[in-house]
């Protein structure tokens, strides 16, 4: 994985650098604010990992309340077709079927550049938020269809040490604010 360096620093996926995204998070919960996107947001320590987000998870998400958290994958075909699949945090995602199930060739994990150039966001960040920067670039998403049954889900809004809450219903909103009709697919 690159890194970049300034003055001894490493340059994260924290709101820290978030002024060196193509979007701020600031800016796009600005935006989320003036479609009238309800939701609350969370701060809490960086996360790269679903393991890193299970230790932070307690502190804003009881277990009762039907909440999901969620893992991103950012995916690339041999053809150069560029997905973000986004599913429940504790799903197991077999890349073979998947391909099957989205009818792409070989997947594999897209670069650290790629992800900025496509989703404008760092490793740790991925979100279905991400595609306001990827509605353009081409990125199609893919979102396991038991989300739908979540109360409310929790995303990264391209920072890693905020948490967005919001309804189903509100990220629909988000994705036809964008101009993208997400694919509901049975993993």
């Amino acid at each position: 994985m690159i890194k970049k360096y300034t003055d001894d620093i490493i340059i994260d996926g924290s709101s820290r650098f978030q002024d060196s995204l193509p979007l701020s998070s600031d800016r796009l919960l600005e935006i989320m604010d003036k479609w009238n996107i309800e939701y609350d947001l969370h701060y809490h320590t960086p996360v790269k990992t679903v393991n890193q987000s299970r230790e932070i998870q307690g502190s804003f998400l009881k277990s009762e309340s039907g909440g999901c958290h969620v893992k991103n994958l950012y995916l690339r075909d041999r053809k150069k077709k560029n997905v973000l699949l986004v599913a429940q945090q504790d799903r197991i995602i077999d890349l073979k079927k998947l391909k099957l199930t989205i009818g792409t060739s070989h997947l594999s994990l897209g670069s650290e550049q790629r992800l900025m150039e496509h989703l404008g966001v760092r490793p740790g960040s991925v979100s279905p938020l991400s595609m306001i920067n990827g509605a353009n670039k081409g990125v199609i998403l893919f979102i396991d269809i038991k989300l739908q049954s979540c109360s409310k889900i929790y995303v990264h809004p391209l920072v890693n040490d905020r948490t967005v809450e919001l309804s189903v219903k509100n990220l629909e909103k988000f994705f036809e604010k964008i101009g993208i009709k997400p694919n509901w697919i049975v993993l």
